[in-house]
């Protein structure tokens, strides 16, 4: 191996890439899961929703007023809110046509809305006693972008226009994992909804926190409680769970890479075993040579095997290597917490000097059997 570098460095090479791949393809969904799970743990798992579903004559039904009193009369429910749907566009100024609506939608919410969702204010201040019955709003985090308000400054807040006047900018909402559209929707206190827009005071979403361990038996009852007389036209979900499924359809594309990555391993042991072949064939007088001084067939056979599995265990080595860094360089880049898994470290050596042993095992046998006699002619 000293006396060909080049050559054994190009043999491993296959077999780093192939542990590489299949280092990198466990360990990334496993970070992802890990961050998942964090931002599960700290959002809660607890949080519903309730949305009005269809009639049975497959129109669109609704929430009855007071929907917030009833949920609250579910035992094992801690805190409920309500947005409320309202048919005005917002638009960042007068200018603009009122087609152009940015893709937002305008709501209707109360104060208690942003604990009972867990999120947070990162400019200015959510809605409140003190500005919920003024013509002001609160706006998502991707609403805020599309309508270019970045921060809001208390001495000169910025305005946008809705239903022919100016509302003033009270905040800006942060991240909303758990409720994705109220980052691309604009908050109006209810009362002012009322006054101004038209809102006829049907609550479109209810937002329920339960006790963790009644989850389940809250969802039960969630529909007929909020709706008595048609609990069939309430749609109840957990949000948490969209979350699971999105780590299960990246579990899915994680399987075919790690398919992927076995191939690259299989075509690297390929090369190891073409390599020891043709170092069986160069080294013919050494061999036999080896064997008129009394080496065994056992020994000759050792030796080449040993050799394989080294040149495989190496790029086994260098592979587990590229696959931390790979992973910890793209758990970085997405802020996520790396995950290394102790199996696939440790697998991922294993498995290339198994593949060395294999890749060595005909070369080494082709070597043990080469005739003393006929190695020195």
């Amino acid at each position: 191996m000293r006396t060909r570098p080049v050559r054994a460095v190009l043999s491993a090479l296959g077999i780093a890439i192939g542990v590489a791949a299949m280092v990198a393809v466990l360990a990334i969904p496993a970070s992802s899961a890990k961050a998942i799970h964090d931002r599960l743990a700290a959002l809660g798992t607890n949080l519903l929703t309730a949305a009005p579903g269809q009639t049975l004559f497959g129109e669109d039904a609704t929430l009855p007023d007071g929907a917030v009193d009833r949920a609250l009369r579910i035992g094992p429910v801690q805190a409920a809110a309500e947005l409320g749907l309202t048919s005005q566009s917002v638009r960042r100024n007068d200018h603009i046509p009122a087609e152009e609506t940015s893709g937002l939608s305008v709501y209707a919410a109360h104060p208690e809305l942003l604990g009972v969702l867990g999120g947070e204010i990162v400019s200015g201040a959510f809605l409140g006693p003190a500005n919920e019955k003024f013509p002001v709003v609160v706006l998502g985090r991707e609403a805020a972008a599309r309508l270019g308000v970045d921060h809001v400054d208390p001495a000169r807040p910025p305005q946008v226009w809705l239903a022919g006047r100016w509302f003033t900018v009270a905040g800006v909402l942060g991240p909303m994992p758990l409720a994705p559209e109220v980052e691309r929707s604009v908050l109006v206190g209810w009362g002012t909804a009322q006054a101004l827009l038209g809102f006829d005071g049907h609550p479109t979403t209810v937002y329920v926190r339960a006790d963790e361990s009644q989850v389940p038996a809250v969802r039960e009852v969630l529909g007929a409680t909020l709706n008595p007389a048609s609990p069939e036209e309430v749609d109840v979900r957990r949000p948490s769970d969209a979350l699971e499924a999105q780590q299960l359809t990246e579990n899915s594309y994680s399987a075919l890479f790690l398919g992927l990555g076995g191939v690259a391993l299989l075509v690297g042991g390929v090369g190891v075993a073409n390599t020891m072949v043709i170092s069986v064939l160069e080294r013919r007088r050494e061999i036999g040579l080896r064997r008129a001084l009394g080496a065994t067939r056992r020994q000759v056979r050792g030796q080449f095997l040993a050799e394989s599995v080294l040149l495989s265990g190496l790029g086994g080595i260098v592979g587990v290597l590229i696959g931390v860094l790979a992973t910890a360089g793209y758990a970085l880049s997405q802020g996520w917490p790396a995950v290394l898994p102790p199996l696939a470290l440790i697998g991922g050596i294993a498995v290339s000097a198994v593949v060395g042993a294999v890749a060595g095992a005909y070369p080494a046998a082709r070597a043990a059997r080469l005739p003393p006699s006929r190695a020195l002619a």
